[in-house]
This record gives structure tokens, sequence and C-alpha cells, in this order.
């Protein structure tokens, strides 16, 4: 399923992509999911985009960095942030003025993020139907939550048969994180 939109005012912040822009931010999100997936790590790879130009990208580092949260967003966040400092520019008025371009609907702890910063559109590639925070599990994105940031505008499906190919790729593979088996083999008592 492609991007149904292609072109789309973001609500809040007056923001709107082509599909000419889609498609190549993309592209290099697919990039970085792809890297992501070399690096035995979930293939979910994401670009922030202010004013045309790359402030912060990420792909999961979860495995690498053996930390939970550092999922694609939250590094490419971290990214733009110190985009920020070091180009003496608000945050919040950067953030207001972002497009987040992920290979994958940002999960639950990620979209409640993005909330929190503002960001006014996210174009996604397939859905998270376990975590998904953009309306597969719980709907951050748009939902009426007092005193969390302002809701923002997703265009799901933008090469979402890739993604999941990519997904598909990492879990045949095995996680050299992942903790040893405990299986425990249970005794029979006979009565």
């Amino acid at each position: 399923m492609e991007a149904k939109e292609a072109s789309t005012p973001a609500t809040g912040g007056g923001c709107s992509v082509s599909a000419e822009e889609i498609e190549k931010w993309m592209e290099e999100a697919m990039q970085m999911a792809k890297e992501a997936l070399e690096n035995i790590e979930v293939p979910v790879g994401c670009l922030m985009v202010y004013n045309n130009e790359v402030v912060g990208k990420g792909r999961n580092e979860v495995n690498q960095t053996k930390n939970a949260t550092r999922h694609a967003e939250m590094v490419a966040i971290d990214q733009a942030l110190a985009w920020c400092r070091g180009s003496g520019r608000s945050p919040s008025a950067v953030f207001e003025r972002t497009v987040l371009y992920v290979t994958v609907e940002p999960c639950i702890m990620c979209a409640a993020a993005l909330r929190l910063m503002k960001i006014p559109l996210v174009v996604y590639g397939c859905q998270n139907e376990r975590f998904g925070g953009c309306g597969s599990v719980l709907d951050i994105a748009s939902a009426d939550l007092p005193n969390t940031g302002r809701p923002f505008q997703c265009i799901p499906g933008y090469r979402a048969e890739e993604a999941v190919e990519m997904l598909k790729n990492f879990y045949k593979q095995e996680n050299p994180n992942a903790p040893k088996s405990k299986v425990r083999k249970k005794e029979c008592q006979r009565s």
C-alpha cells in the first residue's frame, strides 16, 4: 500500500509533504533499517526532516547498547536536540515544523515522545500490531490526552511490504543478546 495522499498539510505545524519528498526520505529510512538488520537489530530506521534538511536520524540500537529505550525514533530525537543546540535553534520551534519518516509505526513509547515534542506529521511504513502507538494498539497520535503535547497526523503504509519483509528476516535469525531459555521439566507425581 502506498501513501494515500501525495501532499498532506499537517495539523498545527503547517508542514506539508509531496510524494517526491516521501519517496526520497523513506528510501533513506529504509537504508537505515537495512543497516540495523545487518547489525542484528530490529530493522527500523527513521529520519527527522526540518526545512528539507535531516536534523536527526536513527536506527534501532537496543541490542548494541543493551538499552531497551534506544529505538530509532529516540535516537533521532537525541540527534535533533543536539542539532538544535549546535545551530542555536529553539527545539520547540524546530520540532513543530519537523516531519518524521519511519519504516515501522512508532511504538507507544515513541509515539508519546513524538507527541510531547509536538511533531506534526509522521510518515510510516508498516503497522506495529504488537506495540503500535499510532492506532494499531493505542492511538497516541490523535487521542484526546490533555497536557500531553499536541496530536499529530500520520500517513501510514508507505513501502509497508518492504518493511514487513525486513522484520520477518530479523525474526528468522537468532538474537545473540536474547536471554538463554530456561525450560524446566515438570516432574510427574503419581497419586
